[in-house]
This record gives C-alpha cells, sequence and structure tokens, in this order.
C-alpha cells in the first residue's frame, strides 16, 4: 500500500484532510472515522492517522473529489470551536505500525490466578553448566553508544570506508563517551590557529557583511514580537508563518511514526544535542547566507560536537563552550560574532516552537541525504530528531 499526500487544516467547527490519490479510483473508496481514527483507503493508496482531537460523525460530514485527483473530506469537530493543535506535525499524525511480536516485551506479574497458568514443562536441573565468558569487546560495545538517545553502537565497523570522511574520532565502536570528550578538547586545542583568529578579529569587513544577513526565521520571530505586544499572537500565526514546502511535506510522509523511550536522563542529553546540531545550522546559514554550497555538510558536522565526535553533553555550558572552540578552531570565518548571532537566533527559533526547529532539521535532512557519506549522520541523528521533536515539549529549554 502506499501511502499519499495529505494535509490537514481546521476551522472552529471542522476538520479538513485533504488527500492527493492521482491514480485511485473514483468508485472505489473508502472513508473511515470515529473518534481521533481516521482511516481512508482507495486502491492502492491507505492512509491511517491518528487525530489530535475528536472528530463525530453527524450528517454535516462531506467528501468531494476534483479532476486533479485530491480527495477533500470535512469532518465536523465534535466539540465547536476546539482547536487542534499540532496538524503539520505530519509524521506525528501516522498511525505507529503494531508490534508484530507474538508476546508483550514486559509481562505484568501477578495478575494471573494460579489455576490459570498453564503447566509448564518440567525443568531439567542436570542440565550441563557453561561459564558465559564476556568478551571484551561486547563489553566495551556496551559501554561506547552513541546516536539519538545514545541508542546505536557498532555501525561504523561496517562502514570504516566512510568513517574518515564523517567523523573525527576514531574507533567509536572502542571509545567511550569520556574519552571522546578527551580526545575532542586535545584535538581542538592542537588546531587553534592564533594567526588566523586574529586576521579575522581585525580584518573583518567580510564578517560584518555576513552579519547582515536576515534569515528566514528572524522575519517570523519579528512578526511574533510586533504581534505579542498588540496582544495576537497565537498558535495559529504561527503555523501560517512557519509553513512547510512541498518537499519537505513529502520527507515528513516518508518518515516512520516513532515513539521514543528515553529515561529522564538521556532526554535531557537529547535536548542539549538539539541546541548544538541547531548552532552549527545557524552559523553555517550566516557562512553561505543561506546559499548552501558543498562545504555546507562539512561546516555543519564540523561544528557540531555531537556530529563529529559522537559527543554526549550533561550540561547547557558545555555546549555552549564547545560550539565556541569549534568555530575559532576549523572553518574558514573564526570571528566571535558568529558565535553569538549563532547563539541568539537558536534561542528564535526554539522560541518560535516545533515548527521551526523540525523545518530547520529537515534543511539539514536534505544537506546531508544529499552528500555522500554525510547521510550517514541522517542515519544516526537527523531522522530521529525529526520524528521525535514533533511530540517534544520544548519549553525545558526556554
Amino acid at each position: 500500500m502506499i501511502t499519499p499526500a495529505f494535509e490537514l487544516s481546521q476551522d472552529p467547527d471542522f476538520l479538513t484532510i485533504t488527500i492527493r490519490v492521482p491514480y485511485a479510483r473514483v468508485s472505489e473508496f473508502d472513508v473511515y472515522f470515529e473518534g481521533t481514527e481516521f482511516k481512508f483507503y482507495a486502491k492502492p493508496y491507505f492512509l491511517r492517522l491518528v487525530l489530535p482531537g475528536r472528530i463525530v460523525e453527524d450528517g454535516r460530514e462531506k467528501a468531494t473529489y476534483d479532476d486533479s485527483g485530491i480527495f477533500t473530506i470535512r469532518l465536523p469537530k465534535e466539540t465547536p470551536g476546539e482547536k487542534f493543535d499540532g496538524l503539520d506535525m505530519l509524521t506525528a499524525l501516522l498511525a505507529p505500525t503494531k508490534s508484530r511480536s507474538a508476546k508483550p516485551l514486559i509481562e505484568e506479574m501477578g495478575t494471573e490466578n494460579d489455576e490459570d497458568i498453564e503447566e509448564e514443562e518440567e525443568f531439567d536441573w542436570e542440565i550441563e553448566q557453561t561459564l558465559c565468558e564476556e568478551s571484551k569487546e561486547s563489553f566495551l560495545c556496551s559501554l561506547c553508544t552513541y546516536g539519538f538517545g545514545n541508542q546505536k553502537s557498532g555501525v561504523f565497523k561496517r562502514l570504516q570506508d566512510e568513517l574518515n570522511e564523517v567523523i573525527d574520532i576514531k574507533n567509536p565502536d572502542s571509545t567511550t563517551a569520556a574519552e571522546r570528550r578527551e580526545k575532542r578538547l586535545a584535538a581542538e586545542a592542537a588546531k587553534f590557529d592564533p594567526d588566523h583568529y586574529l586576521a579575522d578579529f581585525f580584518e573583518d569587513e567580510a564578517i560584518c557583511h555576513l552579519l547582515k544577513y536576515k534569515p528566514w526565521w528572524a522575519e517570523v520571530y519579528r512578526v511574533k514580537m510586533d504581534s505579542q505586544e498588540g496582544n495576537s499572537w497565537n498558535e495559529s500565526n504561527q503555523i501560517a508563518l512557519v509553513s512547510f514546502t512541498e518537499d519537505e511535506k513529502e520527507q515528513l510522509r516518508k518518515f516512520l511514526n516513532r515513539t521514543f523511550l528515553l529515561d529522564k536522563r538521556t532526554c535531557h542529553q537529547v535536548y542539549l544535542s538539539l541546541v548544538d546540531i541547531l548552532l552549527a545550522y545557524c552559523y553555517e546559514i550566516y557562512a553561505t547566507e543561506g546559499e548552501k554550497n558543498v562545504e555546507s555538510p562539512w561546516n555543519i558536522r564540523k561544528l557540531s560536537s555531537t556530529l563529529c565526535w559522537l559527543e554526549t553533553f550533561t550540561d547547557m555550558s558545555d555546549v555552549l563552550i564547545s560550539f565556541g572552540r569549534r568555530v575559532v578552531c576549523y572553518p574558514l570565518y573564526r570571528h566571535f560574532s558568529l558565535v553569538t548571532r549563532a547563539l541568539n537566533d537558536t534561542i528564535m527559533i526554539l522560541q518560535l516552537g516545533k515548527s521551526a526547529v523540525l523545518k530547520c532539521l529537515l534543511d539539514i535532512h536534505k544537506i546531508f541525504r544529499e552528500n555522500d557519506p554525510a547521510y550517514i549522520l541522517n542515519d544516526l541523528y537527523i531522522t530521529d530528531y525529526c520524528i521525535w521533536i514533533q511530540k517534544a515539549k520544548l519549553c525545558c529549554l526556554l
């Protein structure tokens, strides 16, 4: 089955779902909706959504089809006037695939009566025993994790040829997080060039020119501030201003909806690495004035310790110090004004909300996707960030 292109919009009383099915038979389609569940089928297309609010069948629902292959379905809201949040988070709306496991991953103990438990085959207590000798290598792999939420390991054993072009750390699958940080700090100290830094500091015409550039989020943020002064700002304005292109919407539909089970400590680390990645992205946008080039993937991954050294942060000050050190060590323009500008812009993006953050992550995803072998970083980090951010809460960073 093919997941069709779709969009959602709303007014006070109705939810409108627009579905593009250019090759479907108009006479053979089916629509089902109840509560927060919506299903659409028109061979070979199938769409299943979990809506952020409840809809109802009361006779006012309506579906139309035009010659361009677009179904427009208007569904009444169960509570008139209710505002459905997150309608632009397309991946999050896709109903997650049900587990195919025959048995639950976690079984609740003590909930069945003794007589309901099937009698198990008698265990052979005389079975021969052998000691389990865990190898040093497998033990190290359990410590040397990386990627989104530190959920991956052993990846670079299969990608040795691409390794040197993607990250700076050697043998990441046998290097712990503490060792990675120690080696990163040593590499930055060795790379710092006082002459280059002083040249950019005193001959800053090019830097001043770059700082005049206005990225898209600066205008959106200005409108937000103006609207707040007039008490007219709300999330509807935000969604209207932070819009996604057709390519971005298509990429959102391609992502698989997943739920990430992160403990409190890991979740904190994920937020900090998000800031680290956004800082590097903001620098790249100013350095190229929004016109990405062949150096763009290098800029982003080189300035982000998360991407370049598989760094795991535990404190926001470490994120900011790391980014500042790398800006004055590696890129073409090594001026501290670009550090502060990237920081201010990252704060802007976070204050604009999930839509703005997601739009930046999708741009990073595209930059890496079109570069070989930077695409590996999408598999390690960016794809999961694009999915996770749609359900995350940013208030803890602000």
